[in-house]
């Protein structure tokens, strides 16, 4: 009887918390491959920890992997993670990053299907098979979807709904919410801050997204915006759009706007 009651009150437990609002946001900076300095990368890095102290946000830096080792550090305020994984786990496959060696090196979090991954010709099976090694190397992955352009016919929509489909249907639950997705689109890419999208515009596909993913798992997944984003918009866009955080490119690796589009969220 004794183990029967302990049962019931965890799974009570795990379905409060999967129902609980994200109370704090994501920040995640995507150096890419902006940053080719140690100094810079350490400047940088400064820069975040400074933004972190004290903040009820949370900051993830997504650092060229030869970066993870030099900036990892025990019990840090920054988190760390990889900007892509191999699709091998190893072995004979000269030049490869596994998902393994980023872990041990301090990631917790890696990128998978980003833009530029999928415009060298990354296609979903590989982006799910990297999702699966970064699930089983403890990683948390972050995944990109975005539509190329929008359409009045809304066929936009099928094309996000597919790419999310590609790798959570073939997830458990409990891997699906482990997950994070980043809404990327395209089109807003490169623009400038003011034209890239609009906070209405932008709920509305944060809430279509939270929609597609009730089939997959009844809590909710963190959604974090990619387009776009700089100090003069991401204030604007982090009020009444419901997203939880952002994942940031090229503002992200020049240290003084990192520093003001800190700022612009505190």
């Amino acid at each position: 009887m004794q183990r029967h009651l302990a049962t019931r009150t965890s799974v009570r437990v795990v379905i409060f918390f999967s129902v609980l609002p994200f109370l704090y946001m994501l920040i995640v900076s995507n150096w890419k491959a902006y940053v080719e300095s140690t100094t810079k990368s350490k400047a940088l890095y400064a820069i975040a920890k400074k933004g972190a102290s004290g903040r009820k946000h949370t900051l993830v830096l997504l650092v060229p992997a030869p970066y993870l080792g030099l900036l990892a550090a025990p019990k840090q305020q920054v988190l760390l993670g990889a900007q892509d994984i191999s699709v091998t786990l190893g072995g004979a496959t000269t030049g490869e990053v596994t998902a393994g060696l980023v872990a041990e090196l301090g990631a917790q979090f890696v990128l998978v299907g980003h833009s530029e991954r999928r415009a060298m010709g990354e296609q979903d099976e590989t982006i799910l098979e990297k999702t699966k090694h970064a699930l089983a190397h403890g990683l948390t992955p972050i995944l990109c979807v975005g539509e190329r352009e929008r359409d009045l016919d809304a066929k936009y929509l099928k094309e996000v709904r597919t790419q999310l489909a590609s790798v959570f249907s073939s997830l458990t639950k409990k891997e699906c919410a482990q997950m994070i997705v980043a809404y990327e689109p395209l089109w807003a890419i490169g623009k400038t801050a003011l034209d890239a999208i609009t906070p209405e515009d932008l709920r509305e596909m944060v809430l279509y997204i939270r929609k597609v993913l009730t089939d997959y798992l009844p809590g909710r997944v963190r959604v974090l915006y990619g387009g776009s984003t700089e100090a003069e918009n991401v204030s604007m866009l982090a009020q009444g759009s419901e997203i939880d955080g952002f994942l940031i490119g090229h503002a992200s690796a020049d240290q003084v706007s990192y520093a003001a589009l800190l700022k612009a969220l505190a």
